[in-house]
């Protein structure tokens, strides 16, 4: 969730610590809301006396109070006496409800967040009082979860700095299903869908009264396959994440701690069912592995088919076709070399200034066997997509070899390639490469297209969408300047 970070940037009462507490404050207090069936609200002092709203948490269990947004806005006169109270006392305070009968009937309270013995905001909840009916258990099992996490603020026990904040999907939510534990790791509380998410992992009794670590012991069939976090989390001991599998089924568990100012009382564990998420994850690593192995099958069929056109271009009596058959195994080759690179990651982009390394280098190799060639390379590619990867390679590898075989025929030279990548205004990025030699430069009558050139423009014009321009180098040689546009991420 987003928070306004302007006057924290600004403050410099903060000790080291108090901002990345509050940031993971808001990262997380979205369950609170859930737990509250509340709208939360978190206030900032300001230089003149007032507050503004840093974030605001709207809950997913019911109905919002606040239907517009109040982040980066001063707070209301009739609500900062309460803040002020809760600011100085560090104690949480009450407003008085303003009655099932009026028009916006609602409990607000104000809880200080207390770090170190100091304040460094105060978060007010705003509940609803307009719908008058008894609670169910479910919801006074889910508000005193919340008063007690709140309770840990003000003591500056939660949020936890021990939190995991791993990438991996499945993170449990409240409505996902929630199991209260005492002390001793006794199922006091279970909802409903964590009741059903325990099921499908094959236990059919009841949860209230048993120990959540003896039932979860009980359904795992293979033990040495257990996360090491495991009994933390179950016994509610630490505030990680774990993740336990029975009979096809994953659950993904969360345990937050309850504490106060002597000792652990008990445990909030959040978990969720995520069978079909890591079935999803599965299939995705599969087809990564297959689209691997094909280009590494691909690249392994074109070293062939290039290593079989060399065998021939040694038989050929004539020296056009032996020629010919050479420029058609260094293409191959470049062909190979991209999927040499592919095959070797999960992502459909390369890393081009590494596949573009060798291959220059064996470009102008290949093309001068017996004369010497320098190469100089600077700028960066970058990563580009696969499918502009190889004919951008190939366009490079025609252009050096072209510039090797008739811009410095037969004398000492150098090669440059330069890469220039920028972006414009509207946010396009741009690609510009530039090739030079050192060499005779472009003939006066204009330069004549063979094969390789035509190889060139095609695809620069079809595969690319680019262009491309030949001129007279400064100081003698030629300059091949490639500009293309590079696709948005997700554009491809």
């Amino acid at each position: 969730m987003a928070i306004f970070t302007d006057p924290i940037r600004e403050y410099d009462g903060f000790e080291p610590g108090d901002a990345e507490w509050l940031h993971l404050l808001v990262g997380d207090w979205q369950m609170v809301a859930d737990l509250a069936f509340a709208d939360l609200a978190l206030w900032f002092p300001l230089d003149d006396g007032g507050y503004v709203s840093l974030a605001h948490a709207r809950p997913s269990t019911t109905h919002t109070v606040f239907h517009t947004d109040f982040v980066g806005e001063r707070i209301r006169a009739d609500l900062q006496p309460l803040v002020d109270a809760a600011w100085s006392s560090q104690k949480i305070g009450r407003a008085a409800d303003t009655g099932p009968t009026t028009a916006a009937a609602m409990r607000v309270e104000a809880v200080p967040m207390v770090r170190n013995g100091r304040t460094l905001a105060v978060v007010t909840t705003h509940l609803d009082l307009s719908t008058s009916r008894m609670p169910s258990r479910l919801e006074m099992t889910y508000r005193q979860c919340a008063d007690d996490l709140l309770r840990m603020g003000t003591l500056g026990l939660w949020p936890d700095f021990a939190t995991p904040t791993g990438a991996r999907r499945g993170a449990p939510r409240v409505g996902d299903g929630l199991i209260r534990l005492d002390v001793d790791g006794i199922v006091q509380y279970a909802s409903p869908n964590g009741v059903s998410a325990f099921r499908r992992l094959g236990d059919v009794e009841t949860l209230e009264g048993r120990t959540l670590a003896e039932i979860t012991t009980a359904l795992l069939k293979d033990r040495r396959l257990v996360d090491e976090t495991l009994p933390l989390v179950v016994t509610g001991r630490m505030p990680w994440r774990t993740e336990i599998g029975s009979h096809g089924v994953s659950l993904s568990l969360r345990a937050i701690p309850l504490r106060d100012e002597k000792e652990r009382f008990g445990a909030i564990v959040l978990c969720r069912d995520v069978s079909e998420l890591r079935r999803r994850e599965l299939e995705l690593v599969s087809k990564d592995a297959t689209i691997r192995e094909i280009h590494h099958r691909v690249k392994n069929n074109l070293q062939t088919v290039a290593a079989l056109l060399r065998m021939q271009s040694r038989r050929m009596v004539s020296e056009e076709g032996r020629l010919g058959l050479d420029q058609a195994m260094r293409r191959v080759s470049t062909i190979a070399l991209v999927h040499e690179t592919l095959s070797q990651g999960l992502a459909q982009r390369v890393d081009f200034d590494e596949l573009i390394g060798r291959q220059f280098l064996l470009s102008a190799e290949v093309a001068s066997p017996t004369q010497t060639v320098r190469t100089e390379r600077s700028g960066d590619f970058g990563e580009l997509p696969s499918d502009l990867a190889t004919p951008l390679a190939l366009v490079i590898n025609e252009l050096v070899t072209n510039a090797v075989e008739h811009g410095l025929s037969g004398r000492v030279g150098t090669v440059w390639l330069i890469a220039n990548r920028r972006t414009k205004s509207d946010g396009q990025e741009i690609l510009r490469v530039t090739i030079s030699d050192d060499g005779i430069g472009l003939p006066p009558e204009g330069h004549a297209e063979g094969l390789g050139l035509q190889i060139v423009r095609t695809l620069v014009t079809s595969e690319l969408d680019g262009t491309i321009t030949w001129s007279n180098r400064t100081g003698g040689g030629t300059t091949v300047v490639l500009e293309l546009d590079l696709p948005l991420d997700g554009s491809q």
